[in-house]
């Protein structure tokens, strides 16, 4: 055998060939390098391109990020009380006309430190999704900057008079406006509905944050700000600063503080690593993003006070300038509240702590007449829930097209989940998704936010405390602040904010960044891009991967110490003492009042339900006939709940408007409640009221639930019962004639 040396084949591998073998790491890294630098210059020459268009967006006479023409129909500035809002109806286009006889819908976008139009921003959005649907649309946006003076209620009147234009514009049969209220426009046109119930169709509100105080205990650490700074003294002081205006871009900081892994580190990461297809993504939301707004000081210590500490829309302790209260419960019109797990500015305590704060029970609910939808998405974020595509698509373009549906569902709390059919045959939705809804109650609601008397008190604690520091700051500091921030003072302050600096710096106005369009220019013309498979690009998403969890580590740990630092602080007998919280075991909150007449209403109500059982025709007979045959189902899909609608198409009840029918639906569902025995045994005398034909027309009505696939035994069973009412009535109407 041959005896091996450093000459031998072998040996010239082992010892010989080390510098030949590193040789195919060698154009890899070569590769890489030249990507990597032109990555860089690419990257840097959007961010140039960020800054032009962060100046020219800025420069805008009214600047927005609708994505649709539009059109001025009223400004606020001109009402009694003026405001900085306006409204203005979207421009469909010419494939896609609106049908004036659909109810209008009308989208606010949220004034939370950013501009308006984020619900228009693209095709795929809530306003693309009613333009697609044939609704009439309108928009209320906003500029950026506030008239003096003006407050929250000035809002809620102008919102008020902008709803009163469409509805004088468009007097259709088929309801009141349906509106759309993202985020902080969700609370706010909440409010003005509860002043002005009259004035809405169904109220959707997407992301809203409603009780302020409500959150799960490990999660949802922006509720403990207000406590760990001492109240909303530093919101005060932060206006005075301004000459009199907040500035939006301090909320926008706080936002971004929640995540600091993608604030830090991966949405820059994520542009430069696709930088040669996410630059007209990038740009277009950072258009938004950056596109800041003020507040007036008494619009923010108002909300900051009354709503972010105080909680007081949720209990209804809330008055307006004439001492009437704001009263959730007054709302008459359904609101569909949609929220996300994945959201942690509105989680979905906040989001559905106010039914838990309003509602003791479900018969509260009735009493009060209320419909509440609930939907819940697993994972989507905040601005997800009214600017993903996805969600625009199926969540809001389900609720769009059902808006009829949501309008005449009876009194009480309902889950609407939006799913792919569980079967193809029947009425399939073209778009292969299918709303389900579901009778809820209180309690499942109250599962979901998972009510903490002990964290009330604590809230409660920091809105005491937070009224000492706010008047300790009025009484000492004020004058001097106010004194030494002239408006010029203000202007330089915020135009040095951290987050305006990053978009002003790199611009064409930085004289380096000729170079850096030039080169780019180049670049693009030779930009040779590296395979997935380069080891040192996937060292680089390694490193990437490390940073995103070492952030995401500390931004835990952060939270962590907040909320520990919180129950400290508020948990300690002095602090309960200074705070008056004389007893351990006292509640944060008794419940809200109700109206001294409400429970001799209700009996007048139940009065008048008694005698309407014997009232009524065919269509009352069959609404009731639909509820009593689906009183076994655990829900009900949109294509057997839209039969009720179909019993009130034009050609089978003419000249009876969909307001009507609404109160017709509810009228009987509160009837069935009230007696569901005595209802079902006046059916023949309501059928009796009516022709064979309508008879024969509402019965087929009925029967075409059998359409949407096969019924339970039980509901087979009332629906024959059902049927042989209405054949039996036809027989008795055709013994009758001559």
């Amino acid at each position: 055998m041959k005896a091996e040396t450093p000459n031998s084949s072998q040996g010239k591998g082992r010892y010989e060939a080390g510098p030949e073998a590193d040789t195919p790491e060698l154009p890899h890294l070569a590769e890489y390098a030249v990507d990597a630098w032109q990555r860089s210059i690419l990257y840097a020459d959007v961010m140039r391109l960020r800054g032009n268009q962060y100046q020219t967006h800025l420069a805008e006479r009214v600047p927005n990020v609708l994505n649709f023409p539009s059109e001025v129909v009223m400004s606020g500035k001109d009402l009694p009380r003026p405001v900085n809002y306006w409204l203005v109806r979207i421009v469909p286009p010419h494939d896609k006309p609106a049908d004036q006889m659909k109810r209008p819908f009308v989208v606010i976008d949220p004034r939370a430190g950013h501009g308006p139009g984020i619900g228009g921003f693209k095709v795929d959005s809530e306003i693309g999704v009613v333009i697609d649907a044939g609704h009439p649309c309108y928009f209320i946006g906003f500029l950026p900057d506030p008239i003096e003076g003006q407050t929250i209620e000035d809002v809620m009147l102008a919102e008020a008079a902008f709803l009163e234009k469409v509805i004088e514009l468009h007097p259709c049969p088929e309801g009141k406006p349906a509106v759309i209220g993202n985020c902080q426009a969700g609370w706010q046109i909440l409010m003005t509905a509860a002043m002005r119930p009259e004035l809405f169709g169904p109220i959707i509100v997407a992301g809203a944050p409603l009780s302020y105080w409500a959150g799960w205990r490990g999660r949802d650490p922006m509720r403990y700000t207000a406590g760990l700074l001492g109240g909303s003294w530093l919101t005060a002081m932060t206006s005075d600063m301004g000459a009199g205006r907040f500035d939006g871009a301090w909320l926008v900081q706080n936002f971004e503080n929640l995540n600091p892994a993608n604030t830090l580190w991966n949405k820059q990461h994520h542009l430069y690593a696709n930088i040669d297809t996410e630059a007209p993504r990038y740009l277009d939301f950072e258009k938004y993003w950056g596109g800041y707004v003020y507040l007036n000081d008494v619009e923010m210590q108002y909300i900051v006070d009354n709503l972010f500490i105080g909680n007081r829309l949720s209990i209804a302790e809330l008055r307006t300038s004439d001492g009437s209260r704001i009263d959730l419960r007054n709302i008459r019109s359904p609101i569909v509240v949609f929220c996300s797990y994945g959201d942690n500015i509105t989680p979905p305590p906040q989001a559905l702590g106010w039914i838990t704060d309003l509602y003791g029970d479900d018969e509260d609910v009735l009493t009060h007449d209320q419909t509440i939808i609930y939907a819940t998405h697993d994972s989507v974020g905040h601005l997800g829930i009214f600017v993903s595509g996805a969600v625009s698509r199926k969540e809001h373009h389900k609720f769009t097209t059902n808006i009829d549906l949501i309008d005449v569902l009876p009194a009480g709390i309902y889950r609407a989940t939006i799913a792919e059919p569980a079967q193809k045959n029947g009425a399939v939705p073209l778009d292969n998704f299918e709303l389900s809804i579901e009778p809820a109650d209180v309690a499942r609601v109250r599962d979901i936010v998972q009510p903490d008397p002990e964290s009330d008190r604590r809230f409660k604690a920091v809105a005491q405390l937070s009224k000492i520091n706010l008047g300790l700051y009025r009484q000492f500091l004020q004058p001097w602040v106010r004194h030494t921030f002239t408006p010029q003072a203000a202007q330089w302050l915020q135009a040095m904010h951290p987050l305006r600096l990053s978009y002003e710096w790199w611009s064409d106005q930085n004289p380096l960044s000729s170079h850096i369009a030039d080169t780019a220019t180049k670049v693009r013309k030779q930009r040779v891009a590296i395979d997935d498979d380069n080891p040192f690009l996937q060292m680089q998403e390694i490193g990437s991967q490390a940073i995103t969890q070492a952030l995401d580590q500390w931004r835990d740990a952060r939270d962590s110490a907040y909320e520990r630092a919180f129950e400290w602080i508020y948990d300690s007998p002095w602090m309960r003492t200074i705070t008056g919280q004389t007893g351990s075991d006292e509640p944060a909150y008794t419940g809200p009042c109700t109206a001294p007449d409400h429970d001799a209403l209700i009996q007048q109500k139940i009065t008048e339900l008694r005698t309407e059982i014997a009232e009524g025709g065919a269509l009352e007979a069959g609404i009731r006939a639909l509820i009593y045959i689906h009183r076994f189902c655990s829900s009900i899909d949109e294509r057997r709940a839209n039969l009720l609608l179909e019993l009130h198409q034009p050609d089978c009840h003419r000249g009876f408007d969909m307001a009507s029918f609404r109160d017709t639906v509810r009228r009987q569902a509160n009837i069935m409640r009230l007696d569901e025995k005595a209802a079902i045994a006046s059916l023949p005398q309501l059928l009796a009221r009516d022709d064979p034909a309508r008879i024969r027309q509402i019965a087929d009505g009925v029967a075409r639930i059998r359409d949407f696939g096969p019924l339970s035994t039980a509901e087979e069973s009332s629906l024959s019962q059902m049927l042989g009412i209405f054949d039996h009535a036809v027989t008795s109407h055709a013994l009758k004639l001559p």
